[in-house]
Protein backbone atom coordinates (compact mmCIF):
# COMPACT_ATOMS: atom_id res chain seq x y z
CA UNK A 1 0.00 0.00 0.00
CA UNK A 2 1.46 3.35 -0.98
CA UNK A 3 0.02 5.39 1.85
CA UNK A 4 -0.66 3.29 4.94
CA UNK A 5 -3.90 1.97 6.24
CA UNK A 6 -7.30 3.22 5.16
CA UNK A 7 -8.55 3.90 8.71
CA UNK A 8 -5.51 6.10 9.35
CA UNK A 9 -6.19 8.09 6.16
CA UNK A 10 -9.85 8.54 7.07
CA UNK A 11 -8.95 9.72 10.58
CA UNK A 12 -6.38 12.14 9.19
CA UNK A 13 -8.86 13.50 6.65
CA UNK A 14 -11.51 13.95 9.35
CA UNK A 15 -9.12 16.24 11.20
CA UNK A 16 -7.96 18.07 8.05
CA UNK A 17 -11.22 18.81 6.26
CA UNK A 18 -13.59 21.52 7.40
CA UNK A 19 -17.32 20.85 7.30
CA UNK A 20 -19.09 21.65 4.06
CA UNK A 21 -19.99 25.25 3.67
CA UNK A 22 -23.75 25.18 3.60
CA UNK A 23 -25.70 28.29 2.97
CA UNK A 24 -29.35 27.87 3.77
CA UNK A 25 -31.03 31.18 4.20
CA UNK A 26 -33.78 33.17 2.57
CA UNK A 27 -31.39 35.12 0.35
CA UNK A 28 -29.43 32.16 -1.05
CA UNK A 29 -30.08 29.95 -4.04
CA UNK A 30 -27.11 27.77 -3.11
CA UNK A 31 -27.26 24.78 -0.81
CA UNK A 32 -23.60 23.86 -0.95
CA UNK A 33 -20.44 25.54 -2.16
CA UNK A 34 -17.45 23.62 -3.49
CA UNK A 35 -14.32 24.03 -1.42
CA UNK A 36 -10.81 23.02 -2.42
CA UNK A 37 -10.75 21.13 0.90
CA UNK A 38 -12.75 18.49 -0.97
CA UNK A 39 -10.28 18.20 -3.83
CA UNK A 40 -8.81 14.74 -4.31
CA UNK A 41 -6.00 16.23 -6.40
CA UNK A 42 -7.14 14.46 -9.57
CA UNK A 43 -8.40 17.13 -11.95
CA UNK A 44 -11.02 15.18 -13.87
CA UNK A 45 -12.46 13.63 -10.68
CA UNK A 46 -12.55 17.05 -8.99
CA UNK A 47 -14.34 18.44 -12.06
CA UNK A 48 -16.90 15.64 -11.81
CA UNK A 49 -17.39 16.37 -8.12
CA UNK A 50 -17.93 20.05 -8.97
CA UNK A 51 -20.61 19.02 -11.46
CA UNK A 52 -22.33 17.02 -8.70
CA UNK A 53 -22.28 20.21 -6.59
CA UNK A 54 -23.84 22.12 -9.47
CA UNK A 55 -26.59 19.53 -9.98
CA UNK A 56 -27.31 19.41 -6.25
CA UNK A 57 -27.72 23.19 -6.26
CA UNK A 58 -30.00 22.98 -9.32
CA UNK A 59 -32.19 20.48 -7.48
CA UNK A 60 -32.22 22.77 -4.48
CA UNK A 61 -33.26 25.77 -6.60
CA UNK A 62 -36.03 23.65 -8.11
CA UNK A 63 -37.24 22.88 -4.59
CA UNK A 64 -37.31 26.58 -3.75
CA UNK A 65 -39.47 27.38 -6.78
CA UNK A 66 -43.03 27.94 -5.71
CA UNK A 67 -44.51 27.93 -9.18
CA UNK A 68 -46.01 25.58 -11.72
CA UNK A 69 -42.64 24.75 -13.27
CA UNK A 70 -41.30 23.10 -10.10
CA UNK A 71 -42.28 19.55 -11.02
CA UNK A 72 -40.93 19.68 -14.57
CA UNK A 73 -37.64 21.31 -13.53
CA UNK A 74 -37.19 18.95 -10.59
CA UNK A 75 -37.85 15.83 -12.68
CA UNK A 76 -35.53 16.96 -15.49
CA UNK A 77 -32.73 17.86 -13.08
CA UNK A 78 -33.21 14.65 -11.11
CA UNK A 79 -32.89 12.66 -14.33
CA UNK A 80 -29.65 14.46 -15.16
CA UNK A 81 -28.38 13.83 -11.61
CA UNK A 82 -29.09 10.08 -11.86
CA UNK A 83 -27.24 9.83 -15.17
CA UNK A 84 -24.32 11.92 -13.99
CA UNK A 85 -23.95 9.97 -10.74
CA UNK A 86 -23.82 6.74 -12.77
CA UNK A 87 -21.24 8.25 -15.16
CA UNK A 88 -19.09 9.55 -12.30
CA UNK A 89 -19.22 6.32 -10.31
CA UNK A 90 -18.25 4.29 -13.38
CA UNK A 91 -15.25 6.56 -14.06
CA UNK A 92 -14.21 6.50 -10.42
CA UNK A 93 -14.49 2.71 -10.12
CA UNK A 94 -12.34 2.21 -13.24
CA UNK A 95 -9.60 4.31 -11.65
CA UNK A 96 -9.87 2.45 -8.35
CA UNK A 97 -9.56 -0.90 -10.10
CA UNK A 98 -6.52 0.22 -12.11
CA UNK A 99 -4.85 1.66 -9.01
CA UNK A 100 -5.46 -1.52 -6.96
CA UNK A 101 -7.32 0.36 -4.24
CA UNK A 102 -7.65 -2.15 -1.37
CA UNK A 103 -11.12 -1.00 -0.23
CA UNK A 104 -12.63 -1.20 -3.72
CA UNK A 105 -15.57 -3.45 -2.84
CA UNK A 106 -16.70 -1.30 0.07
CA UNK A 107 -16.44 1.81 -2.09
CA UNK A 108 -18.52 0.15 -4.81
CA UNK A 109 -21.16 -0.89 -2.26
CA UNK A 110 -21.48 2.74 -1.13
CA UNK A 111 -21.95 3.87 -4.73
CA UNK A 112 -24.52 1.14 -5.40
CA UNK A 113 -26.47 2.10 -2.28
CA UNK A 114 -26.67 5.77 -3.27
CA UNK A 115 -27.87 4.88 -6.77
CA UNK A 116 -30.48 2.55 -5.28
CA UNK A 117 -31.65 5.25 -2.85
CA UNK A 118 -31.93 7.87 -5.62
CA UNK A 119 -33.82 5.54 -7.95
CA UNK A 120 -36.13 4.48 -5.11
CA UNK A 121 -36.92 8.13 -4.29
CA UNK A 122 -37.59 8.86 -7.98
CA UNK A 123 -39.87 5.80 -8.24
CA UNK A 124 -41.81 6.83 -5.14
CA UNK A 125 -42.10 10.40 -6.41
CA UNK A 126 -43.39 9.20 -9.80
CA UNK A 127 -45.94 6.97 -8.07
CA UNK A 128 -47.29 9.96 -6.16
CA UNK A 129 -46.03 8.87 -2.75
CA UNK A 130 -45.57 11.71 -0.29
CA UNK A 131 -42.13 13.04 -1.05
CA UNK A 132 -40.39 16.14 0.24
CA UNK A 133 -37.92 17.14 -2.49
CA UNK A 134 -36.15 19.69 -0.31
CA UNK A 135 -35.40 17.03 2.33
CA UNK A 136 -34.25 14.64 -0.39
CA UNK A 137 -31.83 17.24 -1.81
CA UNK A 138 -30.36 17.90 1.62
CA UNK A 139 -29.94 14.16 2.21
CA UNK A 140 -28.30 13.80 -1.19
CA UNK A 141 -25.96 16.69 -0.42
CA UNK A 142 -25.00 15.19 2.93
CA UNK A 143 -24.27 11.77 1.43
CA UNK A 144 -22.29 13.03 -1.54
CA UNK A 145 -20.10 15.36 0.47
CA UNK A 146 -19.47 13.05 3.37
CA UNK A 147 -18.46 10.47 0.75
CA UNK A 148 -16.11 12.91 -1.01
CA UNK A 149 -14.71 14.23 2.28
CA UNK A 150 -13.79 10.85 3.69
CA UNK A 151 -14.02 7.89 1.35
CA UNK A 152 -12.83 9.58 -1.83
CA UNK A 153 -9.96 11.14 0.08
CA UNK A 154 -8.93 7.63 1.12
CA UNK A 155 -8.47 6.44 -2.47
CA UNK A 156 -6.86 9.63 -3.76
CA UNK A 157 -3.22 8.71 -2.93
CA UNK A 158 -3.59 5.34 -4.68
CA UNK A 159 -5.02 6.87 -7.82
CA UNK A 160 -2.47 9.70 -7.87
CA UNK A 161 0.36 7.13 -7.52
CA UNK A 162 -1.15 5.09 -10.34
CA UNK A 163 -1.53 8.13 -12.63
CA UNK A 164 2.02 9.34 -11.86
CA UNK A 165 3.42 5.89 -12.68
CA UNK A 166 1.87 6.16 -16.16
CA UNK A 167 3.57 9.49 -16.96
Amino acid sequence: MPCGSIPFIIEAMAEKIDPITTVINADSQTLVTWSENYSVGIEHIDNQHKELVSLTNELYRACLAKNDTFEAVFKETMSRMVEYVRYHFKAEMELLEKSNFPDLQNHKMQHDQLIFDILEAVREYNEGKKFVPNNFVRTLKDWIFSHIAFYDQAYAPYVRDYLQSRE
